[in-house]
């Protein structure tokens, strides 16, 4: 299984992106998911956490502007990016918890990560 991100671009600062997370085969489900972010010669950031039971954090640079969603049905965590600003630009990358099967192990996947780009 790999995680594939989307949903990245080039945005005026003040603008919007919806990220997406999803696993690139068929799966019975996504426990929970992380978005991180890593700007180079950085360390990577943690930026939003949705947990089994739909509970939310958030990195205080990003609390009120960002908001973190899971679709159980399509087995899709979302990042919604609201008033961006130049700060944001980074790699954003996903890590989520995976059931492949019914009866299988949750096990961890990492994204390749997608670029997002914050013009001032």
């Amino acid at each position: 299984v790999q995680l594939v991100e989307s949903g990245g671009g080039l945005v005026q600062a003040g603008g919007s992106l919806r990220l997406s997370c999803a696993a690139s085969e068929s799966i019975f489900s996504i426990n929970a998911g992380v978005w991180y972010r890593q700007t180079p010669g950085a360390q990577r950031e943690w930026v939003a956490s949705i947990v089994s039971g739909g509970a939310t954090n958030y990195a205080d640079s990003v609390k009120g502007r960002f908001a973190i969603s899971r679709d159980t049905a399509k087995n899709t965590v979302y990042l919604q990016m609201n008033s961006l600003k130049p700060e944001d630009t980074a790699v954003y990358l996903c890590y989520a918890d995976i059931r492949k099967t019914v009866s299988g192990r949750v096990r961890s996947y990492w994204g390749q990560g997608t670029q997002v780009t914050v013009s001032s």
